[in-house]
């Protein structure tokens, strides 16, 4: 029986020097061996696994070529989405082109595998967010908001509807952001997503909201262990 698993904020580096995310923490430490044997062991051939962002740190497409091989090896079906940190990711059409065979990308659009639609945009900072800046950040949150719109305008129907964000759509005191709001009403069963690290996840909301199931996916919050989100 497939399931369907994700996990985000990878980290990968294996083509680009002085990366290493140990300086971060303890918790870090061997971070890419850890992963890889966290995924081989849970997850099998026939799972899907959502990875919400923060993939590699190439800054150009040819230095993240060797991230997605490594993430191409492990078992499954896997579904990328554009992070904050993802500089390597030019635009949709570059990266399907970039894309070995068992991944796949989703950007402001929606897909589909067994019959469970998977749709998703990045997000971005809101105005509930301390950090939020009105000259900095205004242009890109509503830019977000559209996306997410066209990428709920594309997801059909399926027995499943699972919507993908890289940035967290709660603030630290657990308050829906528009991007939460957005998904109300929308007939989506669960959210993935990552960007928190550390003590920020303490604050990261994981519940249900206005009939949506949120998980917090962050690779060093989940041990680096890919969450079972659901079953077919």
């Amino acid at each position: 029986m497939p399931r369907i698993f994700a996990i985000a904020d990878l980290h990968l580096s294996l083509s680009v020097e002085n990366k290493s995310m140990d300086v971060f923490g303890s918790g870090w430490a061997n971070h890419i061996e850890r992963l890889r044997e966290g995924w081989q062991d849970t997850v099998a051939e026939e799972d899907l696994v959502l990875i919400p962002g923060d993939i590699s740190w190439g800054l150009r497409p040819e230095e993240a070529a060797a991230d997605l091989q490594f993430i191409h090896q492990l078992k499954g079906t896997k579904i990328l989405l554009r992070g904050n940190h993802d500089y390597w990711w030019t635009g949709y059409s570059k990266v399907q082109s970039l894309l070995p065979g068992s991944l796949r990308a989703v950007q402001n659009n929606a897909l589909v595998w067994n019959d469970v639609v998977i749709g998703g945009t990045r997000g971005w900072n809101t105005p509930l967010s301390p950090d939020f800046s009105e000259s900095k950040d205004r242009k890109i949150f509503e830019r977000e908001k559209l996306r997410m719109s066209l990428s709920l305008g594309a997801m059909g129907t399926g027995r499943l509807r699972i919507f993908m964000f890289h940035y967290p759509p709660f603030n630290e005191k657990a308050e829906p952001t528009d991007f939460a709001k957005g998904l109300a009403g929308q007939g989506v069963d669960a959210c993935v997503y990552g960007h928190l690290h550390g003590r920020s996840c303490l604050g990261g909301f994981e519940g249900a909201y206005e009939g949506t199931a949120y998980h917090l996916v962050s690779a060093d919050h989940l041990r680096f262990v890919p969450k079972c989100i659901a079953e077919l």
